[in-house]
């Protein structure tokens, strides 16, 4: 499996981008799909999840309200809206497929992972 994220870039404070995940190989309806994020001199940290056949999602509470996750499965594709950003939410941004379909908030349940897309929010 190999996922490519993309989107990333710099933008104002209350501003808006859509960053997405292409997924390719052997995808499998199952699979959830996950975004997370590493600050510099931070962890990385759980930002949204959807589980891939049934659509459920689930946020971190610091984006809830204010990010969208969604997909495309026709597109192998996962999308996340965010809106009303924040300085606070500069950092690349991670996708990663979890195969056992669980969309968990940890990082170690998730077994792919993209390259990362570095979103930058000013003041």
């Amino acid at each position: 499996v190999q996922l490519q994220a993309s989107g990333g870039g710099l933008v104002q404070a209350g501003g808006s981008l859509r960053l997405s995940c292409a997924a390719s190989g052997r995808i499998f309806s199952s699979y959830a799909m996950g975004w997370f994020r590493q600050a510099p001199g931070k962890e990385r940290e759980f930002v949204a999840a959807i589980r891939w056949s049934g659509g459920s999602t689930y946020y971190a509470d610091s984006v809830k309200g204010r990010f969208t996750i969604s997909r495309d499965n026709a597109k192998n594709t996962v999308y996340l809206q965010m809106n009303s950003l924040k300085p606070e939410d500069t950092a690349v941004y991670y996708c990663a497929a979890d195969q056992f379909g669980q969309a968990g908030w940890a990082v170690y349940e998730y077994d792919y992972w993209g390259q990362g897309t570095l979103v930058t929010v000013s003041s």
